[in-house]
């Protein structure tokens, strides 16, 4: 038995190193060797945070630079267009750069004499903002110019519009700018921008529409001589007067940073020239002819003047020159008129006797008929001579002369005439004596008789008439009236009578006129075809002198032979004129006891046979 000791293994003695095997591990398990290894190989993560905070600062800041540079690039740039834009004169943008087409249509919103008259224009209107500020696009640019341009365009389109604000803007004839014409207001509009519109095509213009106030001076002469002066040189030349005008980037509501773009101009002064038209039926404008009269661009086509009630309802229709070119249109509301007439042989001012107003109209070509209606106005006491004057001249065949103006422009009054009716209208119609008697009296002669005639007014003219008085102005002929008769000298205001005819006309031997107003009697009739309204007037001749005219006694004194011996009696022809003083109904006098009127003037022509057997005719 061995007796040598056995040592017993407690696990803490270190272990024999074992030979490598093939199934040996290349790398030990032992922890301190495989720590080791991995502490040299792998970064720590602060590391690798801290590298790529590094890496973006710097891109950062890359791009800060650049963004700062093309920044400052661009300042620089929108600087130098925004100082040619505010130093180019607002003169030069709205004569090279402003484009406006029309008026294409023209609304009248409003019309009264305080505020004067609104109209809302429709146009076509444009900015080319790329010539403003010298960025158009152009063959001979370089890559670099043209590259430099391109940003000036985006920068246009960005901006899209702006916003001018005026302060009223004063018209003046161009050759006397101190002269006012009118005032022109407008509210804040926007104006659309255009970077490069294409040239010779107005496509890029945008419609607009643009409420305008117009207030004409009170200084009507003022207008009327550079209205007259215009049309001698065929244009017309005015020059306008802006004491502000600023422009702000943006539209009217917008509240970006457009607005903070504003460009602001002092004493704008733009200057219009335009040529005047030439107007069918009108002389043309130029060559110093002389301004048309106002019933050379009215014309009267027709009209009725009704008794109503306890007024006169008038109605017209007229033809008036359209000026306006043919690719405008034109609405306008009623406008209002007021027709006065003059006072005869007096300094006393005209006499309003009728408000009327235009009814809405379009613009036609190459007239526009107008209609017009209304009423008279009651009348004063001492109108009755104005009316008559009137209607004498008008049944005479002559123009009569009438005022006419508007409470729109209250300084504006316009002298022109009522057209006479061609041919003359026959007042007086049928003219005959019943019962007529010459016998001596005293040393002369006296006539009597029953003058019987028909009172025709014309065409138009459908009012109540009611004759009280005539004064007849006779010539007596031995035989019919010589044709073609001899027209009578009118009278305006008889009696006393007018001067004889000079020379006398043939076979024409007595004058009859009597000393006053010859009572009358009168009622309404059927007329002839075409005319007015109708009535026969009579009035009776007693004891009017018969006075032979001078070199006429031979005449006489056949004459009076043919009555005594012959078995038919004579026939004497009578022409002369008269007056009648008629009451028309409705016609509205302010102290409703006047309203007569004389209508003096009146050309009468008949027949009468004088004898034991005659009747008249």
């Amino acid at each position: 038995m061995d007796a040598t000791p056995h040592r017993v293994d407690k696990g803490k003695a270190r272990a024999h190193d074992e030979q490598p095997t093939e199934q040996t591990p290349l790398l030990p398990s032992g922890s301190g060797s495989l720590s080791s290894s991995r502490d040299t190989s792998v970064e720590h993560p602060t590391a690798t945070r801290r590298r790529l905070y590094s890496r973006l600062l710097s891109v950062f800041l890359v791009s800060l630079s650049l963004c700062v540079l093309l920044f400052v690039l661009l300042a620089v740039v929108a600087y130098s267009w925004r100082s040619r834009a505010s130093t180019t004169r607002p003169e030069e943008i709205i004569q090279r750069s402003l484009v406006v087409r029309g008026p294409d249509r023209i609304d009248v919103l409003n019309a009264t004499s305080q505020d004067g008259v609104w109209l809302l224009v429709h146009g076509r209107m444009g900015l080319d903002a790329g010539s403003i500020v010298g960025v158009k696009t152009d063959q001979d640019d370089s890559v670099l110019r043209d590259w430099y341009k391109s940003i000036g365009r985006w920068g246009i389109r960005q901006l899209d519009r702006v916003t001018v604000t005026l302060s009223p803007i004063h018209i003046s004839p161009r050759a006397h700018p101190d002269v006012p014409l009118a005032t022109i207001s407008t509210p804040s509009l926007e104006v659309p921008l255009t970077a490069d519109p294409p040239p010779r095509d107005l496509s890029w213009l945008t419609p607009v529409k643009i409420p305008v106030r117009i207030q004409p001076t009170k200084d009507v002469d003022a207008i009327l001589h550079f209205v007259r002066e215009s049309w001698k040189n065929g244009f017309v030349s005015v020059q306008g007067f802006v004491a502000e005008a600023v422009v702000r980037g943006g539209g009217l509501e917008e509240a970006s940073w457009r607005r903070r773009i504003v460009v602001s101009h002092a004493d704008v002064r733009p200057v219009i020239n335009m040529k005047i038209p030439s107007l069918p039926g009108l002389p043309p404008p130029g060559a110093g002819n002389p301004l048309p009269d106002f019933s050379d661009i009215v014309t009267l086509k027709s009209f009725q003047i009704t008794s109503s009630r306890d007024t006169i309802v008038l109605e017209a229709n007229a033809s008036v020159v359209n000026p306006v070119p043919l690719d405008v249109e034109f609405v306008a509301p009623p406008l209002p008129f007021v027709v006065s007439l003059p006072t005869p042989g007096l300094a006393a001012p005209s006499v309003p006797v009728a408000s009327v107003h235009s009814h809405p109209f379009h613009l036609t070509h190459p007239n526009i008929s107008l209609t017009v209606s209304g009423s008279v106005v009651p009348l004063p006491g001492n109108s009755s001579s104005a009316l008559s004057a009137f209607v004498s001249e008008y049944i005479s065949g002559r123009d009569a002369d009438i005022k006419i103006s508007t409470p729109l422009v209250p300084e504006l009054t316009i002298n022109t005439t009522f057209p006479a009716p061609h041919p003359k209208p026959e007042i007086l119609r049928n003219v005959s004596i019943t019962n007529m008697k010459i016998m001596p009296l005293g040393t002369g002669m006296v006539a009597s008789g029953i003058v019987h005639a028909l009172v025709v007014l014309p065409q138009g003219i459908n009012v109540g008439v009611n004759a009280s008085r005539v004064f007849p102005d006779v010539l007596v002929f031995d035989g019919p009236v010589p044709s073609p008769a001899d027209e009578a000298v009118s009278f305006l205001d008889p009696p006393p009578t007018q001067p004889l005819p000079d020379p006398l006309p043939p076979r024409a031997f007595a004058h009859i006129v009597p000393e006053d107003w010859l009572p009358a009697e009168c009622h309404p009739v059927d007329g002839p075809p075409g005319s007015g309204s109708t009535v026969a007037v009579s009035a009776e001749i007693v004891d009017v002198p018969l006075e032979v005219l001078p070199g006429r006694e031979r005449e006489f004194s056949d004459f009076v032979s043919k009555v005594i011996f012959g078995s038919q009696g004579a026939l004497a022809g009578v022409q002369g004129v008269a007056a009648v003083a008629v009451r028309v109904e409705g016609l509205p006098f302010a102290n409703g006891r006047d309203g007569e009127m004389e209508l003096s003037g009146l050309p009468f022509q008949g027949a009468v046979r004088i004898g034991k057997k005659g009747k008249g005719a």
